[in-house]
């Protein structure tokens, strides 16, 4: 395997990959196991459609229903097959130099790489609690994509920074798939046009949908329709589309906001028992840890049954670096008391 091979590798890995069957998982960051019941009902109604390929009345009231609930219009939205799906549109930009703010979520710069797209990563700095800092992304760069809230450092950017990236000719990607895991989501620009801005959103986080692949594109319809110029006919399916629908329904945002604000106690509970190995505040359900001798100790936890998401594979980090997602703080003290130990044993 070629040191590129290596990197690739890296870059590909997720938390699903830590967390092996049969371990307590705080590697992923999907807040349920599984979808609630009402959507879940949706859902099985759904499967008596999947008789006939996907409709444009169905796409048309997906679309319309995230146009609803951002206050945008119905050519503002794209619906994907996850938002994964989304960064591997990005090459069809044909970008002459992309900017990805690092440290973050890897697939688009693999998406990116393997199509031959010059990538510039721009390091956010510990020292600076890893905030974004317009200045670092090269003036070069035609298409930018930037996390908020970021994965894995819980850091939530400033709207106002992000929009000093904004420029003629330039593409700027918010990535926001744990937006609605912060109360009120704060600091998104979804609802707004700037040009060249794309929004990218996800439905897995919240709705424990990730073996689904639902989310959403939110930008002006002639950068939308670029996009999506080289997608295959019927590119979603019916359930997506019902997914879609479903979760931006208003009972639904209303639900989505109330177990942010639920959750938001466990995510501080969380911070202040581990307040030592703590990197930065976190803005959403999940913590940066520094942990010295953390590939040790992520092997100790591994053999106590616990399972945590390595960080040395996001750009910037080191293996001193795991990330954890929140539980509610009786299942969470059991990390923090397992964790204790393995440091007593690394």
């Amino acid at each position: 395997m070629t040191s590129l091979d290596t990197e690739r590798a890296l870059l590909r890995h997720h938390g699903d990959v830590d967390a092996a069957p049969g371990l307590v998982d705080f590697a992923v960051n999907v807040r349920v196991p599984r979808p609630p019941a009402w959507l879940r009902d949706r859902l099985v109604a759904a499967l008596d459609d999947l008789g006939r390929y996907p409709t444009d009345l169905a796409d048309l009231t997906a679309r319309r229903t995230v146009a609803e609930r951002h206050g945008r219009t119905p050519d503002e939205v794209l619906v994907l097959a996850g938002a994964a799906e989304g960064f591997a549109l990005l090459p069809v930009l044909e970008p002459r130099l992309a900017a990805v703010v690092h440290p973050s979520f890897t697939e688009p710069e693999v998406a990116l790489v393997d199509a031959g797209v010059p990538v510039h990563r721009v390091l956010l700095r510990p020292e600076d609690g890893y905030a974004l800092r317009p200045e670092l992304v090269p003036e070069a760069a035609d298409l930018v994509v930037v996390g908020n809230p970021t994965n894995p450092t819980s850091v939530l950017h400033n709207a106002s920074a992000l929009r000093e990236l904004v420029r003629p000719g330039r593409v700027l990607v918010v990535d926001e798939a744990f937006a609605d895991t912060a109360p009120g989501e704060p600091e998104s620009l979804a609802g707004e046009r700037l040009p060249g801005l794309l929004v990218l959103r996800s439905l897995t986080k919240t709705w424990g949908l990730a073996g689904l692949r639902a989310g959403y594109l939110l930008g002006d319809p002639a950068l939308l329709a670029r996009i999506a110029r080289h997608r295959p006919q019927w590119p979603v399916g019916s359930l997506v589309l019902e997914a879609v629908t479903a979760c931006c329904e208003p009972a639904a945002v209303a639900e989505a906001r109330a177990v942010a604000e639920r959750t938001l106690p466990h995510t501080a509970h969380a911070a202040a028992a581990l307040a030592d190995l703590v990197v930065v505040p976190p803005r959403a359900p999940f913590l940066l840890l520094r942990v010295p001798g953390g590939e040790r100790v992520r092997e100790v936890l591994r053999d106590k049954g616990i399972a945590v998401r390595r960080g040395d594979t996001f750009p910037g980090l080191t293996t001193d670096h795991l990330r954890v997602a929140t539980r509610p703080p009786g299942e969470f003290d059991h990390l923090v008391d397992a964790l204790r130990l393995a440091l007593e044993e690394r």
